[in-house]
């Protein structure tokens, strides 16, 4: 790792370090280097400073000089907390370039960047681990906080400085962390629980031979008990711990044998921790021959990786892109032994492949997502930082681990919505900052996609990025056959059951009857989309933010999706009296209990936002299909995302009108996008699957697209209506957020700023205008949005719109107004 040479100093030089504070600062601070800790200052390593009157804050040195600040005097860096950089120079270089790009503050980036537990600050709670190692050997200040803790249950940092009466304890706590004793505030808020598995063990007693031997005739009467004991004795040769699952799956003898067993005393059931960090097996062949077209498409890849930094993979659904990515990532690490970053769109919800590559690669990879807790994504940063892991499968986040040699980018399903960040900042799209990752470590990048973003391809036809095709799905399975239905022509039929036409209904028949699984997709989530007084018209709203209340039947209660504000239902219209309030628009969970008085016996799930909160509830719901225990899965776009099942013939979309309609330039791009991706879960095997589309707006031409599988149609079409009106990628965009609690002062300042935009930026400011949401959290919320040709110097609009926005944010009347920008708004 590069770092800033010291020797040119002497031991008693005054010293200064630029640091890098975990806040939204504007500017960074400069802090005074004691002459005692001069020989331990570096580059990318963490240290204490004061910041404010009282609050103590881990901050990075960014930088080291002997100039001290010109307009304050430097306070003195309390203590230096690593022995060696956390933060190696090129993620510097990175965060540089998103804080101008993005137009955030350092503090932004790096507070998005670091995993909690290497951003301590005073006020931070620590707290004991349920399943922490007594045995591990501590000093006796590290035995003081150990100590405080079981009496406590959680201090803050700042209780353990008077604890041990010291102001150095910083590089004490960062041990305990190290050691796996203590975790931190996030944490808490998660409730920390090791994750359990039960191993059966035998009481030694029997483990001699004539015990055992008598043991064998006393069992002979209890036949059930004696198979799990055989069993045990089987599996117990292959020398490795023997789960509950195991013994039962072997011996078939059944829970209540087991507990027998266990009652006797003849084995004991331990639970014991397993690292989440590994994924279970699969089918997945490990040794697998790529077919000619996949063979085609991988040396087409790295042919044109001689001239293309970036090059775009577009294969069909269920084309084999996956085995694609895994011999490219082989043949990156055979050569050069470098690191390569898989970005997935949502980690979650692409388990499946994660289990692929990790059976593949096994130890030397690692996930990275934020449904870790943070000893487990400190544990992977330091693997990385140290280079022990070689492939890191991570979610938008990954692109900020401390990579030493990375070589290979692959953003799979790169157009995916989910890989821009919208709060909070750095509002960040992660295949663009993967793409500038690679630049900054000469590393070369794939974008994978059935449906690619309409930006990556007008790339790579352009000829910025190379571009390889994949046609046909791998083992020559056809696409789906599709068909739309006309929600209007069935209910003027009357042959609509519920939200199902006949035709889908028939389908669903026909699946059952022939064992095979169904996925059902309604983009909303809840039960009902809203509640409507029948008399006066009147919806409940939400007390803080400008849109009506979701109804969820699970709780009861009326659910705000922006803020999270929830208040009982309503069966009496407050406003009029009246008893006919009625639901409108239907959501997952609506669809769920229609299916269910439908289908009495059939086993049904519902996979969206609500059913997924905790943090193995979605693993646990895409194993139970995958198990066959499940028949129907109805879900939200999660249903759409990397998901490979093969007993899945049917998808069903209830309503496609709810994507086609949002008020966006993107929404036929979106629309297209996810109809495709969800239809290619179907028939991903041996048969041919089935998509029943119902819809009311059966002629349009995006739904035709889709069933003609014709992405080139609709890039066309849109590509078009994109430059007629000089949207991306014919132009770049930045929107503005001006927010503020008193809509009166909003409208003002917004105008106000959008006369003095226009004044320097002419035509290319439109707005001020209200949003589709017009307020959130109690603030009133106006939009204005700079739309800059392609042909702009984006860099000097971006500094010239900095400097605006800090005069107009200086001035006495609009101090108060927040304003949040956000760069490629898409």
């Amino acid at each position: 790792m590069e770092h800033f040479d010291l020797d040119i100093f002497t031991e008693r030089e005054t010293l200064f370090v630029e640091v890098v504070l975990p806040l939204s600062l504007a500017k960074n601070y400069t802090y005074r280097v004691p002459f005692d800790l001069n020989d331990q200052i570096e580059i990318g390593k963490r240290v204490v400073v004061q910041f404010g009157k009282h609050k103590i804050y881990t901050a990075l040195i960014r930088s080291i000089t002997q100039t001290p600040p010109q307009h304050y005097e430097a306070k003195y860096i309390i203590d230096v907390v690593d022995a060696s950089p956390v933060i190696t120079q090129t993620q510097l270089k990175f965060w540089s370039w998103m804080m101008q790009y993005y137009m955030c503050n350092e503090g932004d980036v790096m507070y998005a960047a670091l995993p909690a537990s290497l951003k301590l600050a005073s006020e931070t709670i620590l707290m004991l681990r349920a399943d922490f190692d007594e045995s591990i050997e501590c000093s006796e200040k590290e035995q003081i906080i150990i100590s405080a803790l079981k009496k406590q249950q959680k201090i803050t940092v700042n209780d353990v400085a008077k604890l041990l009466g010291q102001k150095t304890i910083y590089p004490i706590i960062n041990r305990l962390l190290e050691k796996e004793i203590i975790l931190v505030a996030e944490e808490v808020i998660q409730k920390y629980k090791p994750l359990l598995k039960s191993y059966i063990l035998l009481n030694d007693f029997y483990k001699e031979e004539e015990n055992l031997k008598q043991l064998f005739s006393v069992l002979e009467r209890a036949p059930k008990q004696l198979d799990a004991l055989l069993a045990y004795l089987k599996l117990n040769k292959l020398g490795l711990p023997i789960s509950k699952e195991q013994l039962l799956e072997e011996s078939n003898c059944g829970v209540g044998a087991l507990k027998a067993l266990t009652d006797k005393e003849i084995f004991a059931l331990v639970k014991k921790p397993i690292s989440r960090l590994v994924a279970n097996e699969d089918d997945f062949s490990i040794n697998f021959q790529l077919n000619a077209e996949q063979q085609s498409a991988f040396d087409n890849i790295n042919l044109l990786f001689n001239q293309k930094e970036v090059v775009l993979l577009h294969g069909v659904t269920a084309s084999g892109k996956t085995q694609v990515y895994i011999k490219l990532i082989e043949a990156i690490i055979a050569k050069t032994d470098g690191q390569v970053l898989f970005l997935l769109p949502e980690i979650a919800l692409t388990t499946q492949i994660v289990e692929r590559i990790k059976k593949y690669f096994g130890n030397t990879i690692g996930v990275y997502h934020s449904k870790f807790n943070n000893s487990e994504r400190v544990e992977i940063w330091n693997k990385v930082l140290n280079g022990t892991f070689k492939v890191i499968l991570g979610a938008r986040s990954a692109v900020f681990l401390p990579f030493q040699n990375l070589k290979l980018i692959v953003v799979d399903e790169e157009h995916e919505p989910s890989y821009k960040q919208y709060d909070p900042a750095p509002r960040y799209q992660a295949r663009d900052a993967a793409i500038y990752l690679g630049f900054l470590h000469q590393a070369k990048v794939v974008l994978g996609s059935a449906t690619p973003s309409l930006e990556s391809y007008y790339n790579a036809l352009s000829g910025k990025y190379g571009l390889v095709e994949m046609k046909s799905r791998f083992g020559g399975v056809q696409l789906p056959n599709q068909q739309v239905v006309s929600i209007a022509e069935e209910t003027k039929k009357k042959t609509m059951v519920s939200y199902f036409s006949s035709v889908l209904m028939k389908d669903i028949d026909l699946a059952l009857a022939k064992k095979e699984q169904i996925v059902l997709f309604q983009n909303r989530r809840g039960y009902a989309t809203i509640l409507i007084c029948a008399t006066c018209g009147y919806t409940p709203k939400c007390i803080n933010c400008d849109v009506s209340l979701t109804y969820h039947k699970s709780s009861g209660k009326l659910h705000c999706h922006y803020c999270g504000y929830q208040q009982s239902s309503v069966s009496v219209c407050p406003a009029c009296g009246s008893v006919h309030v009625e639901q409108k628009g239907f959501g997952t969970e609506r669809i769920e209990e229609e299916l269910k008085l439908l289908y009495p016996d059939v086993t049904i799930a519902r996979l969206d936002m609500d059913s997924t909160r905790t943090k193995n509830g979605l693993q646990q719901i895409l194993t139970d299909f995958q198990d066959k225990k499940t028949d129907i899965l109805i879900g939200t776009q999660m249903v759409a995302k990397g998901l490979d099942f093969d007993n899945l013939s049917l998808i069903g979309v209830i309503n496609a009108d709810t994507l086609l309609s949002f008020p966006d330039f993107r929404a036929y791009e979106r629309s297209f996008q996810l109809l495709a991706q969800v239809a290619g879960r179907a028939g991903r095997r041996a048969d041919q699957g089935n998509v029943c589309i119902q819809t009311y707006d059966a002629n349009n031409r995006i739904i035709k697209q889709v069933v003609e599988n014709d992405y080139i149609g609709m890039y066309n079409d849109e590509i078009l209506e994109r430059e007629k009106f000089s949207y991306p990628p014919f132009s770049r965009m930045i929107f503005l957020y001006i927010k503020h609690k008193d809509a009166n002062v909003l409208d003002r300042a917004a105008l106000s700023l959008a006369k003095t935009l226009k004044a320097k930026f002419g035509a290319r400011v439109l707005g001020p205008e209200q949003p589709l949401v017009s307020r959130v959290r109690n603030l009133y919320i106006k939009q204005i949005i700079i739309k800059a040709d392609k042909n702009t110097a984006i860099p000097k609009v971006k500094i010239a719109l900095k400097e605006t926005l800090l005069e107009f944010n200086a001035t006495k009347e609009f101090k108060s107004v927040y304003i949040q920008i956000d760069v490629d708004p898409y």
